[in-house]
């Protein structure tokens, strides 16, 4: 954290500076490695269905309008459980919470490996969404009970290089799996996958039971000082959201929070369309075998962690949030609608790293327009609320785009659509009242 930001927040005595410094170090290094970790791990269980697709689809018959949708209904189990458990968090506290979600999901998603049927796949899928549900928007809660609103841009951001990481990581490790463990023990290799990639989650979650804390209060890890000074900050911080949402019956009727909604719909529009989909969009482009399919979505990811990372400090930096989403939205519209008629390998990567960098950029520096006027409960219910609608979005993209590829034989058609999503979304936040969320 910057000297100069720890200078600025309101409420710390200059005496107080370097205790504050000193905390929000360790606050730091203490939560955000391992709530990364949480993260590679749910993402990477979320969207290794796309990389399943390349032997499973095959092996049980699924059209592309069956793979698309029923990679899309996680979303419907994830939308109807997001609330409830975002407030059972903000009662039971983040430790237990989030140590439950990560057990049961990672427990469904080596499930997959008894998926036979069309009805068993998008059960599981269902259930899947259902067990999940609450981890993401908890998280975010989670980190507005140590963080002000004036650092949630880079510390949200450097959360989320989860997504690239996992994928950096993950896309290479899932074709490699595919291709060396296929019929190994005569099972075949999108089985082994989804067991292997499921046994991370159950055993963070454990972890999860003796290593966070519900608050700064309880951290042992902190002295007195540090925590008088971190709490008075957060004090601070919620003080000047008088004209925000508190309650949370509030924060279901508030119009400032369904137009968040609405913003984070187009922002997760490109996020999934690219996930599920780029693992085909290369195939297509004539990248040949799952293991080189791994490897070379690395690339895009890459890109996008750069890019993030440095659009959350600049965000913070400037106190400016609508144009730093907006740009890389636009960005990532561009890069999808090049990436289906690319001539070649080479632009089919360039054009999915801008629509990667763009689209996945974005959450991070959405997320600090919210967190801005919710607060409390408020924050627990308003969070969950926008995350679950936008993340409906995770349904409508791939099967838009499966439907499209099945209907007319490319997927272009759905590409354009989430290219169309992403300049909305961008329109949006431009119309944002700036002394709202510029803070």
């Amino acid at each position: 954290m910057a000297a100069a930001d720890i200078a600025a927040t309101p409420g710390l005595e200059a005496a107080d500076e370097p205790i504050a410094a000193r905390a929000y170090r360790k606050v730091f290094w203490r939560l955000m490695p391992f709530l990364m970790l949480c993260y590679v791990a749910s993402y990477m269980d979320r969207v290794n269905i796309g990389f399943a697709k390349l032997q499973m689809q095959q092996e049980l018959g699924f059209s592309e309008t069956v793979f698309g949708l029923g990679s899309g209904i996680f979303f419907l189990g994830y939308f109807l459980f997001e609330v409830p458990s975002n407030i059972l968090m903000h009662k039971v506290g983040a430790r237990v919470w989030i140590a439950r979600i990560m057990i049961t999901w990672g427990l469904l998603s080596g499930a997959f490996i008894w998926v036979k049927s069309v009805p068993g796949f998008y059960g599981l899928r269902f259930v899947l969404g259902l067990a999940e549900a609450g981890f993401y928007p908890g998280v975010i809660l989670y980190l507005t009970y140590w963080f002000p609103a004036r650092w949630r841009g880079r510390v949200i951001a450097t959360l989320m290089s989860a997504i690239p990481i996992s994928s950096i990581l993950g896309n290479p490790l899932s074709g490699w799996v595919m291709d060396a463990m296929n019929h190994v023990g005569g099972v075949a290799g999108w089985k082994w996958m989804f067991v292997i990639e499921a046994a991370p989650a159950v055993l963070i979650g454990v972890a999860t039971l003796f290593y966070l804390d519900n608050s700064i209060a309880a951290a042992r890890w902190l002295d007195p000082d540090e925590k008088r000074v971190l709490e008075t900050a957060i004090a601070e911080d919620r003080r000047s959201q008088a004209s925000g949402i508190h309650g949370m019956a509030q924060a279901f009727t508030d119009p400032r929070v369904w137009f968040m909604c609405l913003i984070y719909f187009c922002v997760v529009l490109g996020q999934y369309g690219l996930n599920f989909w780029m693992p085909t969009l290369l195939k297509t482009a004539g990248v040949k075998g799952a293991t080189t399919i791994g490897l070379v979505s690395a690339i895009p990811y890459i890109v996008t962690l750069v890019m993030m990372n440095l659009l959350g400090h600049s965000a913070d930096r400037r106190r400016e949030r609508r144009w730093h989403l907006a740009i890389p939205a636009l960005i990532g519209a561009a890069g999808f609608v090049i990436a289906p008629t690319a001539p070649n390998v080479g632009v089919a990567i360039a054009a999915l790293s801008l629509a990667a960098a763009g689209a996945i950029s974005c959450a991070p520096l959405f997320w600090s327009l919210p967190t801005a006027f919710l607060a409390g409960a408020g924050a627990a219910a308003g969070i969950a609320v926008v995350n679950s609608v936008g993340n409906l979005a995770g349904f409508v993209a791939p099967f838009v785009v499966g439907y499209a590829k099945d209907a007319t034989g490319s997927a272009a058609v759905g590409l354009y659509a989430i290219a169309g999503g992403l300049v909305l979304g961008a329109i949006c936040a431009l119309l944002t009242p700036a002394k709202l969320v510029d803070r």
